[in-house]
């Protein structure tokens, strides 16, 4: 193949505008906010499961208080009948013993209740307080992980820019260059990790940065301006200044 040596030259103008992009979406892919977000994301998830497990907490704390409520209200209006029956002489002297008996064993009886229905209030106090940590803290959580992504965000748009420049600069370099070598650049470009043209530095390829066997060299050398070099190593587009 053969090419003008100044389109031939500006085959590195245009690989330098590809690398530039591909550095820019390597640095993009890579920016140190996206493993932030990964672990707050982490953190976030481990937040709201614990949300859950306080909120489940919370039901089952108000449900013990209510039974340990409805355990008691019966045996405590049991008590207060007995206790008018026998304050108001309704039994004789045999039944007001038995209703004693009873009586006491009903004080005992709403004491132990009384003392467990206690015991469920302040689960729930220890249950809401729980909560309202877990709230805040997913609340926190979620702020935390928005302004880590809406700085990305601002990466992002910068990036976004600068790559619509590359873009813009690339298609101004590639315009009136040879279709034909258009094409086997961006063919080797393909092939070979991003790199399709590439300087001879003296007799080492920058593409490959092997330097040349002097039978390689002395060929390079002899080339007619216009014919379009091949790294005998690495096969890219060998450019000569």
């Amino acid at each position: 193949m053969r090419a003008d040596p100044g389109d031939q030259r500006r085959l590195l103008e245009l690989q330098a505008e590809d690398t530039a992009a591909a550095q820019l979406e390597r640095r993009v892919a890579n920016l140190p906010i996206n493993q932030r977000i990964v672990a707050l994301s982490g953190d976030l998830t481990l937040v709201n499961d614990r949300l859950v497990d306080r909120r489940t907490r919370l039901s089952d704390a108000e449900a013990a208080r209510q039974k340990a409520e409805a355990d008691v209200a019966p045996v405590r209006q049991r008590l207060e009948r007995d206790q008018r029956r026998a304050d108001g002489g309704e039994v004789d002297a045999r039944a007001l013993s038995s209703l004693l008996d009873e009586i006491e064993h009903l004080k005992v009886r709403v004491d132990n209740l009384e003392d467990a229905e206690l015991e469920a209030m302040e689960a729930l106090e220890q249950a809401e307080a729980e909560l309202a940590q877990a709230e805040a803290a997913a609340v926190s959580a979620e702020a935390e992980l928005s302004r880590a992504r809406a700085e990305r965000g601002v990466m992002v748009d910068q990036a976004r820019a600068e790559m619509a420049e590359l873009r813009r600069r690339r298609q101004a370099v590639a315009e009136g260059l040879p279709a034909d070598l258009l094409e086997l650049y961006e063919k080797l470009r393909s092939r070979y990790n991003g790199v399709g043209a590439a300087e001879l530095k003296g007799r080492r390829c920058a593409g490959c940065g092997l330097e040349a066997t002097t039978a390689d060299y002395d060929s390079y050398q002899a080339a007619a301006p216009d014919e379009v070099l091949r790294c005998a190593e690495c096969q890219r587009i060998l450019v000569r200044s």
